[in-house]
């Protein structure tokens, strides 16, 4: 998730290795709607350790138009939750011992930076992970590809058609980052929690919804893809790349729907709350926000709470600039996340398999209810 905590690092930035280009290049960054700046890459990362949310606009100047709000504004979302039986029939077939067996080797590569060796080797072992379940399940039409990049680590798409063109997704991000070293290349990295928990959330409830019979004969309605996408840390760059490409070749995206971070719980425990689930309220679609709340009341065993996280706080910014309706779903009331990403410390003992369990609940209900939603 491109946020932190740790304002300190602002001094360090210049020191990091980053890698290479030309020390001038300027990249040209939104802070706000509209709002642009020309920035080196130090300078950069000099903004990412102030906490500054921004997305990296240099190769996509023109993927906001003032008319793709228009095709989001023709979506209009299920005033209700109609297929409970189906649903709270797949929920029980998720395990919290799935999410940790996944989870574990994907934190264990040196870090999963971008454009590294070791992110090179995460997305691999990702998207085998994901071709394995697609055939372990049956579902002949179902499959799963790279999606190239202008960097070494490739994102990840899964297909489950159905029988329309029109599109649901699922989205999380599987690079990461430590801005607390010295070397974002080689430093340890393990992003259990940003994003490990999201990406790793999203494919359990890939594999559940793959278990049911129809869904994995093509029969819904319509098409549930899960993407898993590269370079959210450097500026949402992965995803700009594949929304960019859906809005060119036309894609009828229906809802995209971003799991950034869905482990961590201490901080709403230790600041005197329930456990919840944060729904983000700000620079979303407003008609998928309220039909998530339903999602989550009838699906989920613990209550949601809105919260906000300012623009471009994750891969939902590049979808929602493209004209499709867009959300994030986070683990917490913003503030009381993780203090521990962007670091060394973001490992397994910080994340709750528990709490990514009312996420991955989360993630079926909203695809299935959505993939059997015709009038969408």
């Amino acid at each position: 998730m491109k946020l932190t905590v740790f304002t300190a690092l602002a001094a360090s930035a210049a020191a990091l290795n980053i890698p290479k280009r030309d020390a001038q290049t300027l990249y040209t960054i939104e802070l706000a709607p509209g709002q642009t700046q020309q920035v080196t890459q130090e300078e950069k990362w000099a903004l990412r350790a102030q906490g500054k949310n921004f997305i990296d606009i240099t190769n996509h100047p023109t993927l906001n138009v003032a008319s793709t709000n228009e095709q989001a504004a023709n979506v209009t979302f299920p005033s209700s939750i109609t297929h409970q039986e189906a649903v709270k029939t797949l929920l029980s077939h998720l395990s919290t011992s799935n999410l940790e067996a996944n989870l574990k080797p994907f934190t264990e590569f040196q870090n999963r930076f971008y454009n590294s060796t070791y992110g090179a080797q995460s997305s691999a072992w990702l998207l085998s992970t994901v071709q394995d379940i697609i055939s372990e399940s049956g579902a002949a039409g179902a499959s799963a590809a790279a999606f190239a990049h202008d960097w070494a680590q490739t994102s990840v798409i899964a297909t489950i058609p159905g029988n329309s063109r029109k599109i649901i997704v699922l989205g999380a991000h599987q690079d990461s980052i430590n801005q607390q070293g010295n070397d974002v290349v080689e430093d340890r990295a393990p992003g259990a929690d940003d994003d490990g928990s999201g990406s790793i959330t999203i494919l359990e409830a890939m594999r559940v919804l793959l278990s049911d019979p129809d869904i994995a004969a093509g029969k819904a309605p319509n098409t549930v893809e899960f993407h898993w996408y590269s370079a959210e840390e450097e500026g949402l760059l992965g995803s700009q790349d594949i929304f960019e490409k859906y809005k060119e070749e036309q894609k009828d995206v229906k809802a995209m729907l971003q799991q950034d971070m869905t482990g961590y719980v201490e901080g709403t425990l230790n600041a005197g709350k329930p456990e919840q689930v944060g729904v983000i309220t700000d620079y979303v679609d407003t008609g998928l926000v309220e039909f998530i709340k339903k999602v989550v009341t009838e699906y989920c065993d613990i209550p949601y709470v809105e919260t906000e996280c300012g623009y471009a706080c994750s891969d939902h910014a590049s979808s929602s600039k493209a004209g499709y309706p867009s959300s994030f779903v986070f683990e917490s009331e913003f503030g009381d996340h993780s203090p521990f990403i962007h670091t060394a410390r973001d490992t397994l003992d910080t994340v709750s398999y528990e709490h990514m369990l009312q996420h991955a609940k989360l993630t079926v209900g909203f695809a299935y209810e959505l993939a059997y939603a015709s009038d969408l």
